[in-house]
């Protein structure tokens, strides 16, 4: 497994990062997401995502901007953070101009840092299912909404990071566990990787 600690004490450029949902979508894979608090540092390489863009039936920003959703309609490169089924947190990286909303959930982690912080946090002891789902990423890195709009490009709390590797060699497919729009090849991944969520079908794992 690589070792972040150097790459974590740094933030990925703004100018490194497109904005366009899709483009933005495959860069971020095998970049690191570093979350900072009173508790420690903890940090994992992503390495699954899924674009939801301007326009999509399955987007939270489809019906228009609301209070819960404002982020998205923000500058890109920024945090959008959520609850759902009244028990997970998921976190999301902007896109897009500001106005213009457009999202990218992250799916899985490659956990590097901090792995007994997020043992603690997810009352599991194997590195592959700390970080493997958006609920259990956000609970293991200590994801919550108190960090919804937060700079992911200038921040300390939360921020991204530089690929401590790039992607061997990435996947795509159709998004996991929606209604609307769900064959759309909107979800990336690294492929190969043990990290990555959903169905293994879907992954070729």
């Amino acid at each position: 497994m690589p070792k972040s600690r150097l790459a974590s004490r740094h933030k990925v450029l703004r100018d490194a990062l497109p904005i366009a949902t899709v483009a933005l979508a495959k860069a971020l894979i095998g970049l690191t997401l570093v979350r900072r608090n009173a508790q420690g540092v903890t940090a994992g390489r992503i390495v699954e995502v899924e674009a939801y863009l301007h326009g999509d039936p399955a987007a939270h920003s489809f019906r228009g901007l609301t209070a819960r959703n404002a982020a998205l309609f923000g500058e890109p490169h920024r945090a959008y953070v959520y609850f759902i089924y009244g028990n997970h947190w998921c976190f999301n990286v902007t896109a897009e101009t500001d106005g213009l909303p457009g999202g990218v959930l992250i799916r899985a982690l490659e956990p590097l840092d901090g792995l007994d912080l997020m043992r603690a946090r997810r009352g599991v002891e194997a590195v592959a299912e700390l970080c493997r789902g958006p609920g259990r990423l956000c609970r293991a890195m200590g994801i919550d909404g108190r960090l919804n709009g937060r700079n992911l490009l200038a921040g300390r709390e939360i921020y991204l990071g530089p690929a401590v590797a790039p992607a061997v060699r990435l996947g795509s497919s159709a998004r996991v566990g929606i209604a609307r729009a769900r064959q759309r090849r909107l979800r990336f991944y690294e492929s190969g990787s043990p990290f990555v969520s959903g169905p293994r079908s879907l992954s070729a794992l």
